[in-house]
């Protein structure tokens, strides 16, 4: 089984590809930087359409059965309602976690129908929520609602083809983005976000779960 994940250098990416690199699976890692550790790698910018057409075409006739879209920013920690939130930062986000995640799921789709069940996995946040808006964080919050929806909509539009499309919140990851007071490793989400990974199927397509398998409010 062939595993393509997004961001896979660093943060819940890098957990998630070592967690399936040392259990033996066929596991491919992108990273924009091109800095790559042990096993099969390849630079992919998910916002730039050209650096998609390389990947695809490097992947060409391999069938995908799961294809994580990880890949994602948070840029406007810090910023004021008054003042902040300009519209490059705006333009930037979006272009990585919103148009990164649907240009990943258009070039890999050739991929994806090549396997017996192709799955689609969008690692989105509990900051996508409508039903638990806190205010804040405005960008990002609107880029991983968005994410939210593309996930769903792709759901629907999959579903006849037999590929499932899960959307999940990681949990408060100690990462670079969670902080080092987040409540969980980068270890343990990528254990309960494996296990969601391996029930995903027709069933709990278009489903929106937390890392520990709990129905996430929309």
């Amino acid at each position: 089984m062939t595993i393509l994940i997004t961001g896979a250098n660093r943060g819940i990416g890098r957990a998630l590809f070592d967690s399936y690199f040392d259990a033996g699976a066929e596991v491919v890692g992108t990273s924009r930087d091109g800095a790559f550790p042990a096993g099969r790698w390849l630079t992919l910018d998910v916002a730039d359409p050209a650096s998609h057409r390389v990947v695809a075409e490097r992947m060409q006739g391999e069938a995908i059965e799961l294809l994580v879209c990880n890949a994602g920013v948070k840029l406007d920690k810090g910023q004021t309602l008054g003042a902040g939130y300009p519209a490059a930062m705006w333009a930037d986000t979006f272009a990585v976690n919103v148009t990164g995640v649907f240009l990943t799921v258009q070039s890999l789709l050739p991929n994806l129908r090549l396997a017996e069940a192709g799955r689609i996995a969008i690692v989105s946040s509990q900051m996508a929520s409508s039903e638990k808006a806190a205010g804040g964080s405005y960008i990002y919050r609107a880029s991983k609602a968005a994410a939210l929806n593309l996930g769903r909509n792709l759901a629907a539009d999959l579903r006849s083809e037999g590929i499932a499309v899960g959307i999940y919140h990681p949990g408060w990851v100690q990462t670079d983005m969670g902080g080092a007071s987040a409540s969980i490793t980068t270890s343990e989400s990528a254990a309960g976000l494996t296990a969601r990974f391996a029930e995903l199927d027709m069933d709990s397509n278009g489903a929106f779960l937390t890392w520990d398998g709990r129905p996430h409010p929309y």
